[in-house]
């Protein structure tokens, strides 16, 4: 096979990549102000450390969010078109939805919907 056509296409991008961070870093204003570097939040001081762990549970509870976030953006579309699909567009969602319930089962099976 020729491959011509796609190490132009990665080297023009890897190029093209590289040679706006290089002017970016070349042209962009510098403050060595040390202020800048302080965490701010609200225009409010912070107090104590600013570098704090989160429980796993909020990521896993925000993962599970978006999950059935996504759900909701892919029925839309379904719902609108389902008469036009047929029985095949029946079908896809009904698997759509299985996989859904079984991440959801695993999700409940391993505690990640309970607060603690």
């Amino acid at each position: 096979m020729n491959f011509t056509f796609l190490v132009t296409v990665v080297l023009t991008a890897v190029i093209f990549v590289g040679l706006v961070i290089a002017i970016s870093h070349a042209i962009a204003p510098r403050s060595y102000n040390p202020q800048k570097m302080e965490p701010y939040e609200c225009g409010i001081p912070t107090r104590g450390r600013s570098w704090m762990q989160f429980r796993v549970g909020y990521y896993l509870f925000a993962i599970l969010f978006l999950m059935f976030e996504v759900e909701t953006v892919f029925l839309f579309p379904w719902a609108v078109t389902v008469r036009q699909l047929g029985p095949q567009a029946l079908t896809g969602i009904l698997f759509f939805f299985f996989v859904l319930v079984l991440g959801l089962a695993y999700a409940w099976r391993k505690g990640a919907l309970e607060w603690k």
